[in-house]
């Protein structure tokens, strides 16, 4: 036989002759006179045998067929259609066939009414390409023969790849049970920063007032006398020690934020190495057992991570409610510093009445209560740039979390 496949013509005799001793001839006295003066149906027996034991042994190729079945459910009679439905698939398949060894042109009419001409041009293909098939299956014999347990090598090889498959979709159903949660802690992250943003407008409306009160206070220190200056000053020293509170409170809660962007750091990290483990086990003749510990590892991970996310779901719900807190003790406040400010103003009122006389000495004392004030107003200003500060800070986080977020998002796509 030749090196390279080719189908020269064959004689009938010769046609006869393989297919018997291939097993495709449909009948068992088929002879060399059938194939020179053929019937109709000769053609079709062949190519129905050859397909079903050359090309597709395993039948996998009748799923195609099923489709055409179930689209004949719409019509009235689809019975009258099944054997044309048969014979445009065989035809279908043998051409397909056909064409792959480089002879096309096979058509409907040399499946269904072929002269003996063009029956001997098909048949002698078909009985070539088994000549060739053999003669390359001879000359893989030597390597065959060297590895006498390949088949089960291969079996083996594909039952631990169907188990690396099965722990792939298993990675990837725990993936889509993790999104909800994802998108809970998404909701509840974004909850909090409309929450934060909120406070910062309250704070800035109290800071207004603040200011409104600074300028009451001033005006109200050029009319009072020493005594009630130092209780002012204690007064806004306790206000300063308020706001100081406040400023230790914000960087705390900017530190359980910063924490909660390093564990979902982490959690990005940890869970791209996961993908990279997943993605590399198609070596599978390599490092089949190492992938198989690896995925093993990376579950236990995951396990761990989603309870860091639980607890970190909590310590959220906690640092809620101890905004709610501060919040509703810094109304509290507010509420206590306009009712001592309408107690004082009424004081003050009586109180300028008795102190006409000792006009020259308030003034001396309004100029020290002015500097003070002064001092006053600087440290507020630096207290005020320390929380731009913080809330800068706050945005960066929030950026960076938001990024970690279309990233994360585009690992469960």
């Amino acid at each position: 036989m030749a090196c390279n496949f080719s189908f020269p013509p064959l004689t009938p005799e010769q046609i006869a002759e393989a297919l018997h001793t291939y097993g495709l001839a449909p009948t068992a006295n088929l002879r060399a006179e059938d194939i020179a003066n053929p019937q109709p149906d000769l053609l079709p027996a062949v190519i129905s045998n050859f397909l079903a034991t050359v090309v597709d042994p395993t039948g996998a190729d009748d799923l195609d067929g099923q489709l055409g079945f179930d689209a004949l459910a719409s019509l009235d009679n689809p019975e009258h259609y099944m054997e044309g439905i048969r014979v445009l698939r065989l035809h279908k398949r043998a051409s397909r066939f056909l064409e792959s060894i480089q002879f096309p042109g096979f058509t409907l009419r040399d499946l269904l009414r072929p002269d003996p001409r063009r029956l001997v041009q098909v048949l002698s293909a078909l009985i070539n390409f088994l000549y060739y098939r053999d003669d390359k299956l001879a000359l893989l014999q030597p390597i065959i023969h060297e590895f006498p347990n390949l088949d089960e090598r291969c079996m083996e090889l594909k039952a631990k790849l169907a188990e690396h498959q099965k722990a792939i979709a298993d990675h990837e159903l725990a993936a889509q049970m993790e999104e909800p949660m994802v998108q809970q802690l998404e909701a509840e992250v974004n909850s909090l920063k409309q929450k934060l943003v909120e406070y910062n407008k309250k704070q800035l409306a109290l800071r207004a007032n603040a200011t409104a009160i600074n300028d009451k206070k001033e005006e109200t220190h050029r009319k009072r006398a020493l005594e009630e200056k130092k209780t002012a000053r204690a007064e806004l020293k306790n206000a300063e020690k308020i706001a100081t509170q406040s400023v230790q409170e914000k960087t705390a809660t900017l530190e359980i934020y910063s924490k909660g962007y390093e564990k979902l750091s982490k959690h990005s990290t940890k869970i791209q190495a996961l993908q990279e483990q997943v993605t590399a086990t198609k070596a599978l003749e390599k490092e089949v057992k190492a992938r198989k510990t690896k995925i093993s590892d990376e579950s236990v991970e995951i396990m761990a991570l989603d309870t860091k996310i639980i607890e970190w779901d909590g310590k959220v719900h906690e640092m809620e409610e101890h905004v709610k807190a501060k919040e509703k003790k810094r109304d509290q406040i507010v509420a206590d510093e306009n009712q001592k400010l309408a107690a004082l103003s009424s004081e003050v009122e009586w109180k300028l009445k008795c102190l006409e006389p000792r006009e020259r000495k308030v003034e001396e004392t309004i100029a020290k209560a002015t500097k003070l004030c002064a001092e006053v107003d600087s440290t507020r200003t630096d207290a005020a740039e320390e929380l731009q500060l913080i809330y800068a800070k706050f945005q960066q986080i929030g950026h960076a979390f938001t990024c970690y977020k279309d990233n994360f998002k585009s690992f469960l796509e």
